[in-house]
């Protein structure tokens, strides 16, 4: 039988208490600061007593809260604290898998053993194990809080990596070549002149379609070079970038130059269509107001097989952005700011196998050098080492050819050498004395 185990410990900035008895595991959050810490202390005392009797750790919540009751709280709850495109992610998750399995179950009846059933039914449905585990977390998410309004002991879909299979960091993209992307853009260039800003903008920053739809005049500077993404246009609705925060991405002089060309065009529009003032979007319809998401994408398709390039997403002009800056030996770390990811991490699990890696110098300064012998005539430069091509270099070609010593370039056994070269046995005997004495 497993010790009884009750300890306090202070974890992302509060107390907890860690109960570990018979085999079954629970922890519970008591507080932060010096009263967190004494009431923990209280409290696994009061624990260990209980347990001792044989009674359980907690007293169990007398509540009846059907999941999804606690749902609507749920959602109402994160709301304010969310993007909203986040939130309709949580409800759709909910209405297509979580609710067929769990609705009309109180919070309590949910053990951890009825969620990994329910997630292993999901992964036999078909789910990807990346779908499986989004949907597990939410629920992870609901149950957290949950804990806190005390309405459970312990949250049953926590750590689902524990029953979920591993799921690879490299996620797989493609990217347009160099190539391909030329023929794109000329294509664009042509056919859809009005476009060709907002595509040739995409393909040199790598910025999200939302964040190209949200950019402003503001944003840009043609002096620096460079644009600032403070926004995202998503789902008819403006909010921040993805990792919530603001970010320069610099321009190449093809890119300014066009979106100068862009800016005095939109000058002349706004007198043409007698508008008050030049829209302040970068790329806008002729209403003035942000391009269509859609009505992009689908354009975008239509331009890639009227250039004769293969299918690919708008968001791998994206990926090709990133690709052609690492396939050029620009650094990680660059590529990491321009793209704005949250950890250079990301931008390793996601091009890493895209960065040159293969330096067969290095590995070619690790072999042993030849010290090549000094001319007679005082004009010849200096001995100086170089490298062999190989180790057969090393050894006397007498040696090798008759297949004397051995053939690692740097041992052959006395006797050998002098037959090789049909030399005395004293020989030898001499050299070295005439060594020692030097």
């Amino acid at each position: 039988m497993r010790p009884m185990s009750v300890t306090i410990r202070e974890w992302k900035g509060a107390w907890w208490i860690f109960i570990n008895h018979h085999g079954t595991r629970k922890a519970k959050r008591i507080g932060t600061g010096v009263v967190g810490k004494k009431a923990a202390k209280q409290a696994a005392q009061q624990i260990q007593a209980r347990l001792a009797l044989g009674q359980t750790a907690f007293d169990r919540p007398q509540t009846s809260v059907t999941l999804d009751a606690y749902v609507e709280t749920f959602l109402e709850r994160i709301e304010q604290t969310r993007k909203h495109t986040t939130h309709a992610d949580y409800q759709k998750i909910f209405d297509r898998y979580v609710f067929p399995v769990f609705k009309g179950q109180d919070l309590q009846q949910i053990t951890r053993e009825k969620v990994k059933a329910f997630a292993v039914g999901c992964l036999q449905r078909g789910l990807s194990a990346k779908t499986v585990q989004n949907i597990i977390r939410t629920l992870s998410s609901l149950f957290s809080h949950a804990l806190e309004d005390n309405l459970i002991t312990a949250n049953p879909a926590l750590r689902p990596g524990k029953f979920l299979p591993k799921i690879s960091k490299r996620r797989s993209i493609n990217p347009l070549t160099r190539e391909e992307l030329a023929l794109f853009l000329a294509h664009t260039k042509t056919v859809a002149p009005t476009l060709y800003p907002a595509f040739l903008c995409a393909a040199r920053t790598g910025l999200r379609q939302g964040e190209l739809l949200a950019l402003q005049w503001e944003d840009v500077s043609f002096a620096g070079r460079f644009v600032e993404v403070r926004r995202n246009f998503t789902h008819g609705k403006m909010t921040t970038p993805k990792s919530g925060e603001s970010r320069r991405v610099d321009l190449s002089r093809e890119l300014t130059a066009t979106l100068e060309t862009l800016r005095l065009d939109r000058q002349l529009e706004a007198v043409t269509r007698c508008w008050k003032e030049v829209p302040p979007w970068v790329f806008c319809n002729e209403q003035g107001q942000p391009l269509n998401q859609n009505r992009i994408r689908l354009k975008f398709f239509r331009l890639l097989k009227g250039a004769g390039v293969r299918q690919v997403r708008f968001h791998d002009l994206r990926h090709s952005f990133a690709s052609l800056l690492l396939q050029n030996g620009e650094s990680p770390v660059y590529v990491k700011d321009q793209m704005g990811h949250s950890s250079i991490q990301v931008t390793v699990d996601l091009y890493g196998h895209l960065i040159p890696g293969g330096n067969k110098q290095a590995v070619d300064r690790l072999d042993t050098p030849v010290l090549q012998p000094e001319s007679a005539t005082s004009a010849q430069p200096a001995a100086t080492f170089t490298r062999p091509v190989s180790s057969n270099q090393l050894m006397p070609p007498a040696v090798m050819g008759k297949g004397y010593g051995v053939d690692d370039g740097f041992r052959v056994s006395t006797p050998r050498l002098l037959q090789a070269f049909e030399l005395p046995r004293d020989c030898f005997q001499h050299f070295r004395e005439n060594v020692a004495k030097t």
